[in-house]
């Protein structure tokens, strides 16, 4: 039973951070003409840009962390943006002509609101995993 509640938990973080990520995309969408979504199958091209998003975040960047953990201590914290930045020139490599991201700064963007979102959904969901522990273990009590 307790398997089960953490990958319905796992789910539904999966799903906001699926919504958060739609609203940045629509938001860089608006704001900068120099990302390129294929306009024919925009919808598809969008979910799959956000699956393939929320997979590399969640295999790939932490595998990226972990390796350059040094120079994130020596900058602050500011190369994590660049490892953010990575993972959609990468994204972007995946999806060859059907997502584009023609400049630099818009790209740059993206990286710094999709790092604010993770780090947001980070805290969130570290303060519903103790509390969800709190309330477990007062109800063995």
């Amino acid at each position: 039973m307790k398997k089960q509640k953490q990958k319905i938990s796992k789910g539904i973080q999966w799903l906001i951070y699926i919504a958060i990520y739609i609203v940045i995309i629509i938001l860089i969408n608006n704001l900068f003409d120099s990302i390129y979504i294929e306009p024919k199958h925009q919808i598809i091209t969008t979910f799959v840009l956000l699956l393939l998003l929320t997979i590399l975040n969640q295999t790939v960047k932490p595998i990226l962390v972990r390796l350059t953990v040094p120079i994130i201590g020596l900058t602050l914290g500011i190369f994590y943006l660049f490892i953010n930045l990575f993972i959609l020139k990468l994204v972007d490599w995946i999806m060859g002509p059907a997502f584009n991201m023609t400049s630099f700064w818009p790209a740059l963007v993206f990286s710094i609101l999709i790092t604010v979102a993770n780090l947001l959904l980070g805290i969130v969901f570290k303060d519903v995993k103790k509390t969800g522990k709190k309330i477990i273990n007062n109800k063995k009590d």
